[in-house]
């Protein structure tokens, strides 16, 4: 723009509609500014083939270039960062992840971050969280209530409001009565409760030493009870007993959580996910990770370049679908907690597994790894997968069970989840979990090995099975 005043006799306004002119490309605009460059230039003195050079150079330059102020702006704001980040990380953290709070995919980003600085975060959790991330030391920062999918600014501020009016929430029901329920309704107590903000509440987790989310399933089925019980306790407030006070009169005693089934790992995971946008309080991987690792011993953390097949196992995550040169391939994370890795699988394993690539799932593949040179990093190339009940029958040497019953049940066992087979170039293959009787007599032990007629296929409904029938608990599949 300069350079076009000087030499081309432009007034700054006409210099930036120059500018715009180059920015868009337009070739019609560019010519008119040729000619009233040309003239003014030579009003200056300068030629037409000078004129036109100069035009050229700043044309090319219009291609991209950044003037000197926008890039020094750039850097002093990286360096401002830069600085914040190593001397304030956990503020740092809680600030960027407060202005991100409605982005789950910048979240998860910003929370794998801060982890490699060695970050660790309180959970959700509604005696001490507010709306904001907020740091509480140099290395914890208390996760922000307003991050939780389907609680809202209004309901935390409600919260915090009761809090700090009656201190901290003594139950789930002393919860229900404080809080102003037209700000905060059912679907947001039951995201917080999915989310973990009621794990640390008295009486909410049963059984606290042990795990203190086992209360979860409970409180998300006494939602619509702790609602009840705060409208009973607002009609009942005038109507006291002549000998009742607000500690102990009838209306003030609370009902006990309704009963219900605890939430398995995997589920208290995915509803985890709904409300947060994924997993807080552990990994979908630790469900089954003891039994994986005894076939499949390398993290994906340890992972190097070679040409040798390795055998992974981990998650699915960010899985989709993509059309290529070479037909559709499916491209996902694989996450062992250890690290992530993406994953490529052709069109043809597609097709015969379709029901395995599914978010979530806990898959076993092998594949080579390679280093990936357009993204950095390291990339699997996949030629097998398998589900846990498929990797089972494929890697496990027989299942060992010590029977407590009549062996009539294992018939019964092999003809509910029988032996699948496969057409191969070699011919038919049983694909199946042999079983073999541990037997015990005074003096004496054996193994009795039921052959390909006792194969079945080892789904966890049918190991479930198996270690019903099992006598002591003796029942377990032999890897090695």
């Amino acid at each position: 723009m300069q350079a076009a005043q000087v030499l081309g006799g432009y007034s700054l306004g006409g210099a930036d509609l120059l500018r715009r002119a180059m920015g868009k490309k337009k070739a019609e605009e560019m010519a008119e500014h040729r000619t009233i460059f040309r003239d003014g230039a030579a009003k200056k003195d300068i030629s037409t083939e000078t004129a036109d050079k100069v035009f050229d150079l700043m044309e090319k330059f219009a291609g991209y270039g950044f003037n000197k102020s926008h890039a020094a702006a750039y850097s002093l704001l990286a360096y401002h960062t830069a600085w914040l980040k190593l001397h304030f990380t956990a503020e740092f953290y809680a600030a960027n992840m407060t202005v991100e709070m409605g982005d789950t995919d910048k979240l998860k980003v910003l929370l794998n971050d801060a982890k490699l600085f060695g970050i660790s975060f309180e959970p959700p959790d509604v005696n001490r969280g507010t709306h904001r991330f907020e740091p509480v030391s140099a290395k914890v920062v208390r996760y922000g209530l307003g991050a939780v999918k389907g609680s809202g600014q209004s309901a935390v501020e409600a919260i915090v409001e009761a809090r700090d009016l009656g201190g901290p929430f003594r139950s789930f029901f002393d919860f229900c009565a404080r809080v102003d329920r037209k700000r905060v309704n059912k679907r947001a107590v039951e995201a917080l409760i999915k989310a973990g903000a009621f794990d640390a509440l008295p009486g909410a987790a049963l059984n606290a030493a042990a795990d203190p989310t086992a209360g979860r399933s409970r409180l998300l089925a006494s939602v619509g009870l702790g609602f009840d019980f705060a409208d009973h306790q607002i009609v009942n407030a005038s109507q006291g007993g002549l000998f009742d006070d607000a500690e102990h009169g009838s209306a003030a005693q609370e009902p006990p959580l309704l009963p219900a089934p605890p939430w398995g790992v995997k589920e208290r995971l995915l509803l985890e996910k709904t409300a947060v946008g994924f997993y807080l309080s552990g990994h979908l991987f630790e469900e089954h990770e003891d039994e994986v690792r005894r076939f499949c011993k390398r993290q994906i953390a340890d992972l190097v370049d070679s040409r040798d097949p390795q055998l992974l196992a981990g998650i699915v995550s960010d899985l989709r679908f993509v059309n290529g040169q070479r037909g559709r391939v499916a491209i996902f994370k694989l996450d062992d907690r250890s690290e992530t890795i993406e994953a490529v699988v052709n069109d043809e394993l597609i097709e015969a597994n379709k029901s395995l690539l599914v978010e979530d799932e806990l898959l076993i593949v092998q594949g080579k790894v390679q280093t990936d040179r357009f993204a950095g990093g390291l990339r699997l190339n996949v030629n097998a997968v398998w589900d846990l009940a498929g990797a089972r029958a494929r890697f496990g040497r027989y299942f060992g069970l010590s029977l407590a019953g009549n062996s009539s049940t294992l018939a019964e066992l092999v003809k509910t989840w029988p032996a699948r087979r496969e057409s191969t170039d070699q011919g038919e293959l049983t694909l199946g979990l042999g079983l073999r009787l541990l037997i015990d007599r005074p003096g004496a032990s054996a193994e009795i090995d039921l052959g390909d007629a006792g194969r079945f296929w080892p789904s966890d409904e049918a190991l479930a099975r198996c270690k019903a029938l099992a006598q002591g608990g003796r029942a377990t599949i032999a890897y090695e």
